[in-house]
């Protein structure tokens, strides 16, 4: 285990920036603006915005103002925060973001966290910090293989509580089918049941319906030609820009603009991240491994569980559906205000949440 400092040469810095002022933008289609995706005059803007403002030296400080490390795991570098408490009976809690996330989430959270717990916060291996070309590509259920060794054998934890949302939540949860004896408790702010469409809510079978038709497309794609769609992405930061944007819009809770629910430097901080890393193909491998496997969590999972819903999560099961898969839900939290990235929309709530929680789980 080695410490690690995030340092983006200048020369890269400066590439981007010649890069976004050659960048030739499409026409729009018909229609409201993101109804066919990315809009138009909020990219125009969002672009020059990042080439001319952007500042990635205050967002790479940010970062490194975390004590960080890399260990190689698994045949890969695995990038790590590990951000330790000042108490010195903190449970330690291990943090996993998905996709199109990265570490730069918890850079609001782990703050509120660190007070009562030893936060270990890895970047997925395949993204960003963790991820080197010509690498081996790790699908859910190596991820969680590798962080439950992370955990035990490099940080010798004996046990410890975990919070996840999208691929993390997956992660997570495989972790507890598995590793049981290891948990204090599941945090989570996703629900990673199966997409029953024999479910009896009426509610839940009009958002698979909903998901099928109108939001499925990216996951299909970056799950059956994740290598097509690789060459543009990582060639032109326009594109990886419009396509991670959209999912802030789409995925937050805001009120039509995506800086209503979160801060436009976190968002472009996050895709700089995998800009700078070129990272993105490797990123969409959870999803290829997902479509060409069997489901990824082995059910039931029975270590004490909470959920935070947020109100504008893509997915939100009724308690009903969810207790068939996870059958000890302990606390099942409404929560006020908030969507899919719940760590950079409402960090002060989803740290209070996790905090009631695991209060009731200490080792």
């Amino acid at each position: 285990m080695k410490p690690f400092r995030l340092q983006v040469p200048d020369t890269a810095l400066a590439e981007l920036r010649e890069r976004l002022a050659r960048t030739r933008l499409p026409d729009e289609a018909p229609g409201p603006a993101w109804k066919t995706g990315a809009s138009l005059s909020y990219m125009r803007e969002l672009l020059e915005y990042w080439r001319s403002r952007f500042d990635w030296r205050a967002q790479e400080a940010r970062i490194n103002a975390f004590p960080q490390f890399k260990v190689p795991i698994d045949g890969v570098e695995v990038h790590f925060i590990h951000q330790r408490s000042a108490s010195p009976d903190a449970m330690p809690l291990l943090l996993v973001h998905g996709w199109p996330g990265s570490i730069v989430e918890f850079l609001g959270l782990i703050p509120r966290l660190a007070e009562r717990f030893d936060v270990v916060a890895p970047s997925l291996p395949g993204y960003t910090l963790s991820f080197a070309p010509g690498q081996k590509r790790f699908g859910v259920e190596d991820i969680a293989s590798t962080f439950t060794k992370l955990m035990t054998e490099v940080l010798g934890y004996k046990r410890f509580g975990t919070q996840g949302g999208d691929w993390g939540a997956f992660i997570t949860s495989r972790m507890a089918a598995t590793r049981p004896e290891l948990f204090t408790g599941l945090h989570l702010n996703y629900l990673t049941v199966p997409r029953d469409t024999t479910a009896a809510d009426a509610d839940w079978q009009a958002q698979l319906a909903d998901w099928v038709k109108e939001r499925s497309a990216y996951s299909i794609i970056q799950g059956t030609r994740p290598q097509t769609l690789a060459y543009s992405l990582t060639d032109s930061p326009a594109g990886l820009a419009a396509w991670i944007a959209e999912k802030f819009h789409a995925w937050t809770d805001n009120d039509g603009t995506i800086e209503s629910a979160i801060a436009r430097d976190d968002m472009l901080a996050n895709i700089s991240l995998y800009w700078f890393t070129g990272a993105i193909g490797s990123s969409f491998w959870t999803y290829y491994a997902r479509t060409h496997g069997p489901w990824p969590v082995p059910f039931p999972i029975t270590v004490p569980t909470a959920y935070a819903a947020f109100p504008k999560e893509i997915l939100r099961p009724p308690r009903a559906v969810a207790e068939k898969y996870y059958t000890n839900i302990q606390r099942w939290t409404a929560m006020e205000k908030g969507g899919h990235f719940a760590a950079l929309e409402q960090p002060e709530a989803l740290a209070r949440d996790i905090g009631d929680f695991f209060a009731s789980y200490q080792p």
